[in-house]
């Protein structure tokens, strides 16, 4: 009887144990890891979430939203807690993000706002801000001339937001005839190969005559200035651009790129995945806003962007271990 007893009493310490703990599962499912930037956002989502105790699992769509569909098809099939998605296109998701919801998944939008679909939750920076910061170092570089818009990706909703925010501040300038906006193209996938075409048409339709180029990410600014190169214009054309690449980084301080706007990677991707967690746990995650999907209003946690030029690299994105001084100062 003794013996039964210490039987019993080690199955239920086991059963308690949390080894037999269901672990949760993460599925992010990214955009496009061919881009710098979300290297480094999966990198950081990844360590925190699995010091939180989860299990990630990571894919990427390589920028087609077909592919993207069908790798949220994959997570839901494996039994993921919560569903993690930096949207390639966040128009298309409506009906697979139905099918997770069936599922008792819970969905973080992150960055990107997903449109028309149930998503629980949305974690990003004020893009709108972005925008105007972009538009307003462009005014103070060059407050007459010449202006090309260089917008992203058609189907991104952060896209959308850069130029919102950049028209609040260049609109008042267009109207008082102080800046002629001599083009306006919106950059397939954020590549930076076809923002090359794009500039090349532009500098041809114009002359080489263009001032400014507003272009809303660092991609699409090196694509630009790789024409700009060309005519041996880079240097003398003010271009903005966004994420704090190391290339974009470097070119600030060659001379090539006005600016970036620095999202703090580490701040966002580390909160993802306290709130991927929360929410699989079936907390309700702090929020500081709420954005309308079109479906819903979207519980949202925003943060603030930074404008960097060649004056704070090293207050910012060194400072904060973004980039090294070594890499950036060659």
């Amino acid at each position: 009887m003794k013996k039964l007893l210490i039987l019993v009493c080690s199955a239920l310490v086991c059963l308690s144990s949390p080894v037999f703990a269901k672990s949760l599962k993460i599925g992010m499912v990214i955009d496009d890891l061919r881009l710098e930037r979300w290297q480094k956002d999966r990198d950081i989502f990844v360590d925190k979430a699995e010091e939180l105790g989860a299990k990630v699992y990571v894919q990427s769509a390589n920028g087609n939203e077909q592919t993207q569909i069908s790798q949220i098809e994959n997570m839901i099939s494996r039994g993921v807690d919560v569903l993690v998605i930096i949207p390639t296109n966040g128009g298309v998701l409506s009906n697979v993000i139905s099918d997770a919801k069936r599922d008792g998944i819970k969905v973080l939008a992150y960055d990107r706002l997903i449109s028309d679909a149930d998503i629980d939750f949305y974690l990003s920076f004020d893009n709108e801000r972005v925008g105007e910061m972009q538009a307003q170092a462009m005014l103070d570089a060059k407050p007459k001339g010449n202006y090309f818009l260089m917008g992203g990706a058609p189907t991104d909703n952060n896209a959308k937001l850069f130029r919102k925010g950049q028209m609040n501040i260049l609109q008042p300038k267009i109207d008082s005839g102080d800046i002629k906006v001599v083009g306006d193209q919106w950059v397939n996938y954020w590549l930076a190969e076809n923002a090359l075409k794009i500039m090349e048409n532009a500098l041809t339709a114009n002359n080489n005559k263009i001032d400014v180029v507003v272009a809303s990410n660092d991609a699409t600014a090196g694509g630009a200035i790789q024409a700009l190169e060309a005519q041996g214009l880079a240097g003398k054309v003010s271009i903005s651009g966004q994420d704090a690449d190391l290339a974009a980084l470097r070119r600030i301080v060659d001379g090539t790129q006005t600016m970036t706007i620095y999202k703090p990677i580490n701040t966002l991707a580390s909160r993802a995945a306290e709130i991927a967690v929360e929410l699989a746990d079936g907390k309700t995650p702090a929020q500081n806003s709420s954005l309308n999907n079109g479906m819903k209003d979207v519980p949202a946690w925003l943060l603030d962007p930074v404008a960097v030029t060649s004056k704070n690299i090293k207050t910012t994105v060194v400072r904060d271990g973004f980039h090294a001084e070594s890499e950036i100062y060659q």
